[in-house]
């Protein structure tokens, strides 16, 4: 990574962090507000949900805005919104508000990774490498957000926690402003004409939306769709899942009570670290089809052993919970750097906010669908639908390699 790569990698480093230092926290938060607000898991999967689905649904229009305005002051808006969410969950009195509160997070949320990933694809030399530290700085967010609130929780109450999740959107805002660097780099401005200046126009964004999906990269929005649903659905109820297990049942040491699932769901996603960083040099070396056909082979076999590992016993579930963890993360440096082989470097924002919506907007289901599969139905069916979302992904990215769909 060159020195003019530094400055791009290290903005988009620290709002990546931060946004999944808040995105995972609400898993945890999940297992608090099952216990404080007369509510179920159904309910609270739709509430959440629409948290999460307005991720999506703003990525569409932060890609457009990314192509045509540039993208560091969007990340900033990103981060503030992310705070001023949190500051009203922190204020939530009842399931109404604290939908709300989470529309607000969900909102800010949705301006970073079509903003952020459109930077990196167009200002970075070494895209791979770059998208490999992003990745792996999101995972730290992961790892720090769900770990800290577990920890926070254990001697504070949810309210105070939540205000305290308020300090990253604050200082991260303030160190980002003293960041300086070129937005397009000398390559990429030289391909580019001189006063492109995105999409200006309804009829602008429909003919670069059609030229987009006649290309390879209808097929990756679809794997991401599917990848999207996977991630959400096992995630988003995966502390309550372990939790309700006998052998992480909750206990009280020192006059505190120690709950080890929300310890383990952090264990996992310090696995991603390592998972995002990997799918990140794996993308500059090999083809990122294969990639994928192995990433989401993986996948399947994890949700498809979950349940037996489950009653098999500790270690076995956490060899479990560490392959789905590598995994779950390595897929998305790879289908952002497939992505960027795709498209046109004048549409990477708007292809970005497509993917997102996918992602985050559509896959926001999973979560709804996993907490009304586990209220009226069993976490048996609940890992057999998540092992069906992986095996067709995983066709898909066979797909994907024929030559009638490059581009």
């Amino acid at each position: 990574m060159n020195a003019d790569d530094r400055p791009i990698v290290g903005f988009t480093m620290l709002a990546h962090a931060m946004f999944h230092v808040y995105e995972l926290s609400i898993p945890v938060f999940v297992t608090v507000w099952l216990d404080v607000f007369p509510t179920s898991e159904a309910t609270l999967g739709v509430v959440v949900g629409i948290g999460y689905a307005l991720i999506g649904v703003g990525a569409l229009p932060s890609g457009v805005l990314a192509d045509t305005y540039g993208s560091k002051s969007l990340v900033l808006v990103s981060m503030a919104g992310m705070g001023g969410g949190f500051v009203l969950v922190s204020l939530a009195p009842n399931v109404v508000v604290l939908t709300l509160a989470l529309m607000v997070w969900g909102a800010g949320a949705s301006l970073y990774h079509p903003a952020g990933l459109s930077l990196l694809s167009r200002g970075a030399e070494n895209r791979g490498t770059a998208l490999a530290y992003h990745g792996a700085a999101g995972n730290v967010g992961t790892v720090l957000g769900p770990l800290t609130a577990a920890l926070l929780l254990a001697f504070f109450e949810w309210r105070v926690v939540a205000v305290l999740f308020v300090a990253p959107a604050v200082v991260g805002t303030l160190v980002a402003f003293g960041l300086d660097f070129e937005e397009v780099t000398e390559s990429d401005a030289n391909q580019s004409p001189e006063d492109d200046s995105g999409i200006s126009s309804l009829g602008e964004f429909l003919t670069d939306s059609r030229s987009l999906f006649t290309r390879s990269f209808a097929i990756v929005f679809a794997i991401v769709l599917l990848y999207g649903l996977y991630y959400r659905g096992v995630l988003t109820f995966l502390p309550e899942i372990l939790g309700d297990l006998v052998i992480f049942e909750s206990f009280t040491l020192f006059g505190r009570t120690v709950t080890p699932s929300r310890y383990i769901y952090s264990g996992l996603l310090v696995v991603g670290v390592f998972g995002q960083y990997t799918g990140g040099k794996i993308s500059d070396r090999v083809e990122t089809e294969h990639a994928l056909i192995v990433t989401f082979g993986a996948l399947l076999v994890a949700a498809g052993v979950f349940v037996p590992a489950s009653e098999a016993g500790a270690l076995p579930l956490l060899t479990v919970c560490a392959l789905l963890g590598f995994f779950v993360y390595v897929a998305a440096p790879v289908y952002q750097t497939k992505i960027a082989e795709s498209v046109a470097s004048d549409t990477h924002g708007l292809s970005y906010g497509f993917t997102y919506l996918g992602m985050f907007g559509i896959g926001a289901m999973g979560a709804a669908a996993a907490g009304t599969i586990l209220t009226y139905a069993s976490t048996d069916t609940l890992f057999l639908g998540l092992a069906t979302l992986a095996a067709v992904a995983a066709l898909l990215s066979v797909l994907l390699r024929t030559k009638e769909f490059v581009p």
